[in-house]
């Protein structure tokens, strides 16, 4: 809306630059979830939106931990207003007439639709734990599928193979040309690209348990996604880097300003302590977008490093039950996720009296964010 309403009317062409749009959404999505948040925190607690503990599917140690702390009554529903503000700043300042861009709309808000029903069942519906895990992977991959469906269907229409088309990191000329085997090959593509956007909204979503992680963990990897993406559409850059190119894939930069921006929004009242959760209305979309970044950029290859902590948390939860129903009851960690682990126990695989602080788990799962998202621009020019 405001790029093409300045250029054309107004003859600014500051607001053409996609660097400047990308500092404008997030200015602008952290300004809605900060001027947004207070009363939207304040009608939840009136509508007493916290949820119940005992419907938690962690050990007994954590149940106990929140019933008799501070976050019984913090009320959840937060990813409300943080993909509001998210969706705002995008429909203000990228392009739609990018098919990227309007995808990305796409696959957010259904995601974030998914996450409402299954937050407002589990605080409406006594006794429930929200959408059983099948209703919601099914509203999940039904969102999933349909975006990369009209990827699909754009690629083989407009003759854009490279939209099908996979690169490995650390090789200069690897490639993977799937669109060469047909609908098998096409077949293979959806399937691995619904592997990685939905298995980001899953990790998100593990993640999600600590006043702080996801949300700042996620500002860091998209951050970096964001720069990949700006890179990935420079014909320069990429050539200059040996990378992909993919045409408009700079505009999802802008995209990814805008979620940086409302993540720092939300960080204000869900730092420790926090006012607000996000609950699954927020960090499906998030973890969805993520996922999304790394397929337009050409990424997803390499987003196990970016996420590094996201995955770390997804696969300990995934370990923990596959070991636990193999042995007959035994855990292979202390606690999964693992940042519950280090919270009550101290340790991931062992039990120690060195308990962490909820904030030191946090603070020192952004450095290894961190330094993971630093390692994975650093594959920039490893090429």
């Amino acid at each position: 809306m405001f790029p093409g309403l300045f250029d054309d009317i107004l003859g600014l062409h500051l607001f053409g630059y996609i660097t400047f749009r990308v500092a404008m959404a997030a200015l602008t999505a952290f300004g809605i979830a900060l001027f947004a948040g207070g009363p939207a925190i304040a009608w939840l607690k009136r509508q007493r939106a916290a949820e119940d503990p005992a419907k938690f599917d962690a050990q007994q140690d954590l149940k106990q931990l929140v019933e008799a702390g501070p976050k019984k009554d913090t009320p959840t529903l937060g990813g409300a207003f943080l993909i509001a503000s998210l969706l705002i700043s995008v429909l203000l300042w990228a392009r739609l007439d990018n098919l990227h861009v309007v995808l990305a709309v796409m696959l957010t808000a259904g995601f974030a639709a998914v996450g409402f029903v299954d937050d407002y069942l589990k605080l409406t519906a006594p006794k429930t734990k929200g959408l059983t895990p099948t209703a919601k992977m099914i509203g999940l991959s039904a969102v999933c599928l349909g975006a990369l469906g009209l990827l699909t269907f754009y690629a083989w229409w407009f003759g854009r193979p490279t939209l099908l088309t996979l690169f490995p990191p650390f090789f200069k000329e690897a490639r993977i040309e799937l669109f060469q085997y047909g609908l098998i090959g096409v077949a293979v593509f959806v399937a691995f690209q619904w592997l990685v956007i939905v298995g980001s909204a899953n990790a998100a979503n593990i993640t999600d348990g600590l006043d702080g992680l996801a949300a700042g963990c996620m500002l860091i990897a998209g951050f970096a996604l964001s720069i990949f993406c700006y890179v990935s559409g420079r014909p320069d850059w990429t050539g200059y880097l040996d990378l992909p190119y993919v045409r408009q894939a700079s505009e999802m930069a802008v995209v990814g300003g805008a979620m940086c921006g409302a993540c720092m929004g939300f960080l204000w009242f869900n730092a420790y302590p926090a006012k607000v959760f996000m609950g699954d209305s927020g960090s499906l979309p998030l973890g969805g977008l993520l996922g999304w970044m790394a397929v337009v950029s050409k990424q997803e290859l390499v987003l196990p490093l970016i996420a590094l902590v996201f995955v770390a948390e997804l696969g300990s939860s995934w370990l923990q039950k596959l070991y636990f129903q193999r042995t007959g009851g035994k855990r292979l960690f202390t606690c999964a996720p693992i940042h519950h682990g280090l919270q009550l126990y101290g340790g991931v695989f062992t039990k120690t009296d060195a308990r962490w602080h909820e904030v030191t788990v946090v603070v020192r799962f952004w450095i290894i964010a961190a330094a993971c998202a630093m390692l994975s621009l650093a594959l920039l020019k490893v090429r």
